[in-house]
Parts: structure tokens; sequence; C-alpha cells
């Protein structure tokens, strides 16, 4: 706020706001004022404003209109509202709709101006107390939890999430199912603006077309069977935090219509209502289908998935990012730990192979679930590898050493015949082979990974 607090006054009688363009400009206010509700919207609109003064009684807009319009506007500007014909109830219905204070006509000038100068502290703290959040969250930024990865591609995806999450884009973030989308949108929300706002998300394949549409939107009392009651819909309950929609991509075609227009007026209209609501709230989604490819073929709504893709997330699949598979690990271990009571328990080598070789086609929750798996099922505090899903212990026996002969081999089959030769040494123990070849144990998975996958290729060529 400035040295000199700005005002707007807003009533539909140019004496009074004669008389309190006056008495305000000498008492050091910057006075701007508006004649009727609509000028005010329109003053509202164009800039923002220190504190407000309105009548609450004027023809089209009253002074209720206000209140909802500045805080859209700026939700820390104090709005005051003074009419002739005060009674309990309309004075109990402008403080739930946001006022600061409700004040009858007529007033003496020596309380106006207390009400007025209390509302410019109250909006000086207020302002000084988002300042101060987010300076403490600028400081304590390092501190926060990151997602958890240590490869280039998953390290990329997290600089671009840092970057975009100080602004109000919507993000659009792809992705195999249980590559960890939610993390994702949280770590956003957490580094936004917006931390202090509320958090909520839906899956919008998980819920019929009519109960999803309720969800979304809202309904009003007798909408449909069952209605008895108004309902507040998640858009509305996120006002001024982050909306996170999991797999918009099975969002049905009727909803996407009302979906759009919330992205468009950001506003929506509850079932069976004729208002519109303005909503603020910011709008992140994510899908594992191909957005584009399901455009083309006429199931998802081009318009709509140009408004989603303002900011484009790639989540990679686990297969993918094999370095991060030690970290996803010992994560979970020590979740599990925390959970079941106990020390963390530990993967025998040959368990730790399986786990490392393995190609994760359900990602870091089936990763999750599998160790949790195994720690169930394991009696002691080292997991040997029948604790682990059979689905992930079945592997292929293939021949260490190749036995194919190259008359001019090339640096990677030499590579490759001396890590298997190093390997073969080690008794087929990785941890040992990597330590004897000076690498990361990470970076001989992910080269016996990539080996394991020209053999399949070699074969499916010769069949």
């Amino acid at each position: 706020m400035s040295a000199k607090p700005s005002i707007l006054v807003i009533d539909d009688e140019s004496a009074i706001l004669d008389t309190l363009r006056i008495l305000l400009k000498n008492e050091g206010f910057d006075v701007t004022t508006a004649q009727g509700g609509k000028a005010g919207l329109g003053e509202i609109s164009a800039g923002t404003h220190d504190l407000i003064l309105s009548d609450v009684r004027m023809p089209q807009v009253t002074g209720l209109d206000i209140v909802e319009a500045a805080h859209e506007q700026d939700p820390m500007t104090p709005v005051v509202l003074m009419t002739a014909q005060a009674s309990l109830q309309s004075a109990i219905g402008a403080v739930n709709a946001g006022a600061y204070y409700y004040l009858q006509k007529p007033f003496a000038n020596d309380e106006l101006l207390a009400i007025l100068r209390r509302a410019c502290e109250y909006r000086a703290v207020r302002v000084e107390n988002k300042q101060l959040k987010q300076e403490i969250r600028r400081r304590d930024k390092d501190t926060i939890v990151k997602p958890i990865g240590k490869s280039k591609k998953f390290l990329e995806l997290v600089r671009l999430t840092e970057q975009v999450s100080p602004t109000d884009s919507t993000v659009l973030i792809q992705g195999e199912s249980g590559t960890g989308k939610e993390v994702i949108a949280r770590y956003i929300h957490t580094l936004s603006d917006r931390a202090e706002g509320p958090f909520l998300s839906i899956n919008c394949g998980a819920l019929p077309e009519t109960l999803l549409e309720s969800e979304l939107f809202g309904h009003t009392k007798g909408s449909f069977t069952g209605a008895v009651r108004d309902k507040q819909g998640l858009f509305t309950a996120a006002r001024g935090g982050t909306f996170f929609l999991d797999e918009v991509g099975e969002m049905p075609a009727s909803l996407q219509v009302k979906l759009l227009r919330v992205l468009q007026e950001r506003e929506v209209i509850p079932v069976g209502a004729t208002e519109a609501i303005p909503v603020d709230v910011r709008i992140v989604a994510a899908t594992n289908r191909n957005l584009e490819e399901e455009v083309r073929r006429g199931s998802f709504r081009a318009d709509l998935f140009y408004r989603l893709n303002v900011i484009a997330l790639e989540l990679p699949p686990l297969r993918e990012r094999r370095d991060d598979i030690l970290m996803f690990i010992e994560h979970f271990l020590q979740q599990l730990a925390v959970g079941h009571g106990g020390e963390p328990k530990a993967l025998a080598a040959e368990a730790l192979d399986a786990v490392m070789v393995y190609d994760w086609p359900g990602n870091v929750r089936e990763l999750e679930n599998a160790l949790e798996h195994a720690v169930v099922l394991s009696r002691s505090n080292v997991i040997d590898i029948g604790a682990l899903p059979e689905r992930i212990t079945r592997r292929r026996k293939d021949p260490l050493v190749a036995e194919q002969s190259y008359r001019n081999p090339t640096l990677e089959v030499i590579e490759r015949a001396y890590i298997m030769y190093v390997l073969q040494a080690e008794g087929g123990n990785k941890t040992r082979a990597a330590e004897a070849l000076g690498i990361d144990p990470s970076t001989l998975y992910r080269k016996l990974s990539r080996y394991d996958e020209q053999q399949l290729e070699q074969e499916k060529g010769s069949a």
C-alpha cells in the first residue's frame, strides 16, 4: 500500500460522492469516485485500490456485487459497505459475502474515518504477511522435498516444473499410469503463490458422467433426483488454490464443453442453475493418453486440448530412468519401515538384480507395491528373491558372453564383452562388478538392460 492510501467510493447519489470526496481528500486519501454500481465495476476492473467504500442499495449492481468483484480482482482489498436501511440480516449477509464492515447511514465523519483507517491497516498487514510468506517460500525452496530422481530426463522435468510453478498458467502432465503425475502436480502447488490455498483433485475416469458433472461444477437443490440441497462444486471449493484433474483424457465429450468454459471464462454454472459463479483456481491436468492422437480420432476436443496444453510436462516411464530405481527402493523401504514398524529392510543381491532389470510396466506405483509385497512376506531384514512377486523374478537365461565373433568389433561390442567378462569373473554379482568396472551400479544395470533389448531385437529379426 502506498503512503497515500487510494480509495474508491461508489454511490448512486452525486451529492454523497461530492461530500465524501472532499472529506477523504482532506484526510489524506487518494480518492476515486464512481456514480452507480456499473461505473464502480469499471473502476475495479481498471486497477487495484487500497480499499473500497460502497453503498449497498444501487440499481442493477449492488454492494454485494461490488464485494465479489473487488475480491476477484484482489482478495486483500477491504470493502466497507454503507446503507440507510440496515438490518441484522443484511449485515450478516454482507459480512458473509466478505465485506470488511457494514456501516449504517447517517454516520459521523469521525466514525467513518476510524473504520477506513482500520481497514487500511488491515490491508497493510495482509499484504505484509503475503510478502513474508512468499519470501519464506523462496528462502526455503531448497528444503522442500523434491520429487525423487537423478536421471537426466527427470532432472530436466523438475527444472521446468520449478520454472512454471510460480505462474498461474494451466499445466498438462502427460505420462504412463504410475509415473507420479500427482506428485508433480502437488510439487507445482507447493512452489506456487497458491500454496496457502487448497489442493483438490479428482480422477475424471473414476466416476459416471452425471456424478462427475455434479462433483466438478456443483448442483442446485432439486436439479435431479437425490439433490436434496445445494452442493458446491470442486472448482468453487478449490478457490485460491490448485485443482488437479487426473486422467482428463477420460472426460466425456459433454463435460469437455463445460471444462472449456471454465478455462475460457473462469466461471462455472452448477447443474440446474442459470447464473454463472466466478472461480479463482489454477488448473493442472494429467493424462496417460496421447491427447493429440485423441484429437485426431475425434474423441477429445481440439480447442480444449490447446487450452490445457499451455505448459506441457512429459513424465518419462521408469524403464527410461533406471538410474532412479535405487533411489526409489531406498525411499519406499524407509516408508514401509515407518508404516510396519522396525528397521528398514534391504534387498539381497539377487533380489536387487531382479528389480533393476525388470521393465516396470506399472512404473513407480508397481515398484512401490512390489516392495510392500516383499516386505510383508520377508521374515528377515534381508529380502531374498523369493519374496518378490513372481512376474518380476521370471528372467531369460541369456549367456553372459555372446559366442558370436567379430572380425572388426565396434567400441560398443568391446565394451559389452569386457563388462560381461567382469560380470562373469564376479560370479554374476552386479554390485561387485560395478565396483570393479569403476561405474555406478545403476549405470551397469542400464547397460545390461540395453543389451537385453538388443538381444530381443536380434531374436525378432532372425525369427
